[in-house]
């Protein structure tokens, strides 16, 4: 999950550092960031757009990469979640063996008890 932040924020950053170098609508760093984004997410608002051939072109790249790197980051936010109830499904059921395992024993002791029980009459009976 860590790494794949760390290449989404290394990703963005050298997106934004790119646009602001070859993109003349991109004044500054943090707009150069912001279209870095809403290129890479697809989003595309409009209010900062590729406007040279070389910009479109690093546009395609960032989109590109984008959907690699955001997909790597939904999908380790997704694996965190199933592992977290997996862990919780897996104590659950640990526990549920642990009761049944309680009763069985429970049940084993009574079944005993009864046996003898039986066989104690029958063998006061018996002169034998």
């Amino acid at each position: 999950m860590l790494y794949s932040l760390l290449l989404a924020f290394l990703m963005m950053t050298l997106g934004g550092l790119g646009f602001w170098i070859v993109e003349p609508g991109v004044h500054t760093f943090w707009d150069g960031l912001w279209l870095a984004f809403t290129t890479a997410a697809t989003v595309g608002y409009g209010d900062i757009v590729p406007t040279t051939h070389w910009s479109k072109a690093f546009a395609v790249a960032v989109v590109l990469l984008g959907l690699a790197v955001l997909s790597l980051v939904t999908a380790s936010v997704a694996a965190m979640l199933v592992e977290v109830d997996e862990r919780e499904m897996d104590d659950a059921v640990l526990k549920e063996i642990r009761h049944l395992r309680a009763d069985l024993h429970a049940m084993q002791a009574e079944l005993k008890a009864l046996r003898q029980e039986v066989r104690a009459p029958g063998q006061a009976a018996d002169p034998g």
